[in-house]
């Protein structure tokens, strides 16, 4: 199991999409320790505009994590990261056609 704390705060929207990818990412389970910087004034002054901060067990922080570049490359470096996940992620979508699309005159209808 990979244990990791995540510097955060209420309502923070980037930090539940790197609660996502980590957990999208990682090659077992993560159990993530959340600290709530907000009751605490040293806290603030050091995470404030960093959140969120994801810190190993060795202390060592990654910022930015909730770009899929970083996470996967931090991830990687400590042997945590499932490769086959990441490449679902990195790869685009199939751009096939809607079933039921027609052209006509060069413009693409519906139905």
């Amino acid at each position: 199991m990979i244990r990791l704390s995540l510097y955060t705060t209420q309502g923070c929207h980037l930090c539940t999409q790197l609660e996502t990818l980590v957990a999208t990412l990682a090659n077992q389970r993560v159990w993530l320790h959340h600290i709530e910087i907000i009751d605490d004034a040293e806290l603030v002054e050091r995470y404030g505009t960093r959140i969120p901060v994801l810190v190993d067990s060795q202390g060592e922080e990654l910022e930015r994590g909730f770009e899929l570049a970083r996470l996967s490359a931090w991830l990687r470096e400590h042997g945590w990261l499932n490769e086959t996940a990441l490449a679902a992620l990195a790869t685009p979508p199939d751009a096939a056609a809607p079933t039921g699309v027609h052209e006509r005159s060069g413009r693409r209808f519906l139905g």
